[in-house]
């Protein structure tokens, strides 16, 4: 992995534990010569992160869109800011430039980017491997919310393992590193009616 996208909360969180959780990431990342890809913000979590990778001598590209930088909560000294039109054009960028894919705590927004590229694995538009830090439980819920699918039948527990779930920064980054793609489809059915196999109803 030459670059890891990060998805981070604009706001730091009510304990402490989720700033230092960003931080620990931060320090492995940068300890493993692995790039930061982030929405460039210098707010909440998304500035820890940037500032602990830059302290640490490693690299932290941004991506944000104009309106947000016209806000001035564009971080003023990374590696590199890509400024782009759209917050469409921004998550498409940030997986673009990313090997992986890392949700910290964060809110909807932290939420939105992270299920998206999830989907995208599903749909088979890209075979990378995504995961959260787990710091203190924040995902716990989704984790159990995807299982509930898994048994409702609306996730195969096959894509159910591509969402890796670590409270440890070193661990989770071990596991987006050996990850393997799943072999199912998501309509294994229809692939099954195109090759003239397909299950009884």
């Amino acid at each position: 992995m030459r670059r890891v996208c990060v998805y981070a909360g604009s706001n730091p969180g009510s304990d402490p534990a989720y700033a230092e959780g960003a931080r620990q990431l931060a320090r492995v990342l940068a300890e493993r010569g692995i790039g930061l890809v982030y929405g460039g913000g210098r707010v909440g979590l998304m500035g820890v992160l940037a500032d602990t990778v830059l302290a640490a001598g490693g690299e932290a590209l941004g991506v944000m869109p104009q309106a947000l930088i016209d806000r001035e909560i564009g971080h003023p000294g990374l590696t590199e800011l890509r400024v782009v039109d759209s917050m469409h054009e921004r998550k498409a960028q940030m997986a673009e430039l990313s090997d992986a894919f890392v949700a910290v705590p964060g809110g909807i927004g932290t939420l939105d980017e992270l299920i998206e590229v999830y989907t995208w694995s599903q749909l088979g538009i890209h075979d990378k491997a995504c995961g959260v830090l787990n710091v203190r439980g924040y995902y716990d819920h989704l984790a159990a919310f995807l299982d509930h699918a898994v048994s409702e039948g609306f996730l195969r527990p096959q894509h159910r393992l591509v969402l890796s779930v670590a409270s440890d920064p070193s661990d989770l980054l071990d596991r987006l590193a050996a990850y393997v793609p799943p072999a199912v489809g998501k309509w294994t059915e229809l692939e099954g009616d195109a090759a003239g196999t397909a299950p009884p109803p």
